[in-house]
């Protein structure tokens, strides 16, 4: 059952490209954000400018929730995954051409940040410590939960 929820995550993961994070500021205060994402098996990426609140509290504090989801008219159907995890910056040139190579071709808008902007840019890596796919096809509050 681990292998096929694992499966069900990182296709589910693979078939979405926004995702709301939590992340918690220096005063302990949650804050959500939207962000665009790539994944690559259960892991997931953003890139983000290091001015921006979330990378901030990320810097400060690696532990992170996030969600993927979509807005389902009949809740029978929802699914959804819930994480918790720990961000960390891509420093290894290696994992940070392959992941950003996917990263534009996915949003190849990216191509079109002025340089001043882009060249300061931030890999980060979202890696789960739980992760729970909610699936109502399989019956009302059907979850299956993954210690990592």
């Amino acid at each position: 059952m681990k292998t096929e929820t694992i499966k069900s995550i990182e296709d589910y993961l693979k078939g979405h490209g926004l995702l709301t994070l939590a992340t918690v500021n220096e005063e302990g205060q949650p804050m959500a954000h939207s962000v665009e994402y790539v994944s690559d098996g259960i892991a997931v990426y953003f890139v983000s400018h290091p001015q921006l609140r979330k990378m901030q509290n990320i810097g400060k504090n690696p532990k992170v929730a996030y969600t993927v989801d979509e807005d389902y008219k009949d809740w029978s159907q929802i699914q959804g995954v819930q994480m918790l995890g720990r961000a960390s910056f891509v420093k290894d040139e290696t994992e940070l051409k392959r992941i950003m190579g996917m990263y534009v071709q996915k949003f190849p808008q990216v191509t079109n940040y002025p340089p001043e902007f882009a060249d300061k840019l931030q890999l980060v890596k979202l890696e789960p410590v739980q992760a729970r796919f909610i699936d109502n096809t399989k019956g009302m509050g059907n979850t299956e939960t993954i210690d990592f």
